[in-house]
């Protein structure tokens, strides 16, 4: 789990035994609507390591949205990312509470220091896996500061056998505003690939964005963020500001509503 836990290592591991360039397991995302019913799964398949853990992230974060949750995609990369010192193993992540709780399960290791693990500094991350993550133990703070200011909270416990359960919340504020009808918006038929739609999403979410924050978010590499953005941008979804960040349309925020 994340890269900023104190993970307690297999006596009979063996790092270099371990192909961090490519993720040979399948993920899955457990939507629940409600404790009555089973959870619908979207199954995440075995990918080179960043494209595997963009689409993860992707994956959860957008039904999370979809189910009216409030938790922001960087958050939920912090947390996917990690899984990597689990070794990718029997991931499931489940979304709970109209998308405003997510659990990130594994069968790794484990964390031995769960409050360490939510301190600057601590880290148990090796060489090959910063190829694919920080590995400066900034992860898990970065994600406990964020809930702590939003009387949300995180919550580390081992697994019922073995490996860690990370549980991020972000408590529900019931809103004041009457549930009166909007007129229908007519969306015009705008085909987006799923970075794309990724990329909106987050620039939604987070506000004005350069090229460097959509790459240090995405993980996707310069030149594609660089056409990823022009493209959006032709669509006459996102635009430039003053000081070259991008930030949505009307017609893109009202794509982003329609999602």
């Amino acid at each position: 789990m994340p890269h900023d836990a104190t993970y307690q290592d297999s006596p009979n591991s063996t790092e270099k035994e371990f192909d961090f360039s490519f993720v040979d397991a399948i993920a899955r995302v457990a939507l629940y609507d409600d404790m009555k019913s089973a959870p619908r799964i979207t199954k995440v398949e075995p990918a080179a390591t960043n494209e595997f853990i963009e689409h993860l992230t992707t994956t959860i974060y957008e039904q999370s949205r979809l189910a009216g949750g409030k938790i922001p995609y960087t958050l939920i990369r912090e947390v996917s990312e990690n899984f990597i010192h689990a070794r990718f193993k029997e991931i499931v992540v489940s979304i709970l509470d109209d998308g405003n709780t997510i659990r990130f399960a594994d069968q790794g290791p484990g964390i031995q220091e769960k409050e360490k693990a939510q301190q600057p500094g601590f880290s148990s991350a090796i060489e090959p896996m910063k190829d694919y993550i920080r590995g400066v133990g900034s992860g898990f703070p970065i994600v406990k500061d964020y809930l702590d200011d939003r009387e949300g909270s995180i919550v580390i416990e081992d697994n019922i056998v073995s490996g860690a359960v990370v549980t991020i919340s972000l408590e529900k504020k019931p809103s004041k505003e009457s549930h009166q009808q909007s007129p229908a918006v007519i969306m015009p038929t705008i085909p987006l690939s799923e970075r794309e739609r990724t990329f909106i999403t987050i620039i939604a979410a987070e506000g004005a964005l350069g090229v460097t924050d959509l790459v240090e978010l995405t993980g996707n590499a310069n030149s594609t963020t660089y056409n990823t953005l022009r493209k959006l941008e032709e669509a006459g979804l996102v635009e430039k500001t003053a000081g070259q960040k991008r930030v949505l349309t009307e017609l893109g925020r009202q794509l982003v509503s329609s999602l």
